[in-house]
């Protein structure tokens, strides 16, 4: 580990994701360590709560005492991105998806929340919000630098909302970010004293969805191959016991799992200059079948249901898509909603 730089502690490598998780539960073990205040019983994906854009934070966001982390020169592995996309129905090739870059940089962000002065543990986070812009698509074989810092707390209905913001450049093009994120982290039943209140949730505006709905089923063999490619092995997405111990009835699917569903029922419509956003609500159980729609912007073709494989290309006026996943039984419960637009 390196002296900080701007900020940032350079590491030599991305850290252990396992690894991490040990040491947060570490901070919930009797002799181990102290327990956060505010760390609680969630999980990824599994409530509604405020919206975030990948453009908001950076200058005037409100710190966040905790460390700020760098690895550079990470080269993806093939074999792991062809699991990655198997699991997700994301197409393989020279492209990188563009949720893929989140699951290389989640054990930074694991850290983050690790380190002193983090205001919650990272047991129990609820992953509420995700919002990725790209200038352009990332390339397999290219050297990224990737940090990872969490800024703009704010007050949450059910605890603390922050920020985790995750910027990736290409150091052969010099310091532009090309890929940035913006990941919505619930720390539920932490102090929010003297806090801005977050926005409201987008859930409940949510339309109806579009006609002639894609369908997939989650299976828990679906998702435990997600967690083998992801790394993240959390209990509730692979454990009946390790569920119920978090106040789930039945193992869930990680919320990026269905972003990254989602995004795979847009082959062919995404742009190269990209913003992808989503908010998670009610967890998919497993298993589960659900639904997934795509409904035009009214500058474009009109409402339709996008199945996986289309491609029609996104006009060349701006117009974007308004994204849905609910459940394919009872088509009130919404999973997820999302949008996808050009990057301007």
């Amino acid at each position: 580990m390196a002296a900080a730089t701007n900020g940032y502690t350079k590491l030599a490598a991305v850290p252990d994701l396992m690894g991490e998780y040990r040491a947060a539960l570490g901070g919930m073990v009797p002799g181990l360590g102290a327990l956060k205040k505010g760390s609680g019983a969630g999980g990824s994906g599994s409530g509604s709560g405020a919206r975030s854009g990948a453009g908001a934070g950076g200058a005037g966001a409100r710190e966040i005492p905790a460390e700020r982390f760098e690895v550079h020169g990470v080269v993806p592995d093939t074999a792991h991105l062809a699991e990655y996309c198997r699991t997700t129905g994301l197409r393989f090739g020279e492209e990188l998806p563009a949720t893929y870059p989140y699951v290389l940089a989640f054990p930074l962000a694991i850290k983050v929340m690790n380190s002193k002065g983090f205001p919650f543990g990272a047991v129990g986070v609820v992953h509420l919000t995700n919002a990725i812009e790209q200038t352009r698509p990332l390339h397999v074989g290219e050297a990224l630098d990737i940090r990872v810092r969490a800024e703009n707390p704010r007050a949450h209905r059910a605890g603390m909302l922050i920020d985790m913001v995750t910027e990736i450049t290409v150091p052969a093009e010099g310091d532009e970010v090309v890929w940035r994120q913006v990941s919505g982290f619930l720390g539920k039943g932490a102090k929010t004293e003297g806090l801005p209140a977050a926005a409201d949730s987008t859930v409940k505006a949510a339309g109806e969805p579009a006609a002639n709905p894609a369908f997939v089923r989650v299976t828990q063999d679906t998702i435990s191959a997600y967690a083998e490619a992801s790394g993240d092995k959390n209990p509730i997405h692979v454990s009946k016991v390790g569920a119920k111990a978090f106040g789930f009835p039945s193992t869930i699917a990680h919320g990026m799992w269905s972003a990254a569903a989602m995004l795979a029922g847009m082959e062919g419509l995404v742009p190269e200059a990209a913003r992808f956003e989503v908010e998670f609500s009610k967890p998919v159980r497993l298993p589960s079948k659900v639904a997934f729609t795509a409904d035009r912007d009214a500058d474009g073709a009109g409402a339709a249901g996008v199945s996986t494989g289309g491609s029609t290309a996104v006009s060349a006026t701006g117009s974007g898509w308004g994204l849905q996943l609910r459940s394919a039984k009872k088509p009130e419960v919404i999973h997820a909603v999302g949008r996808l637009e050009p990057l301007n």
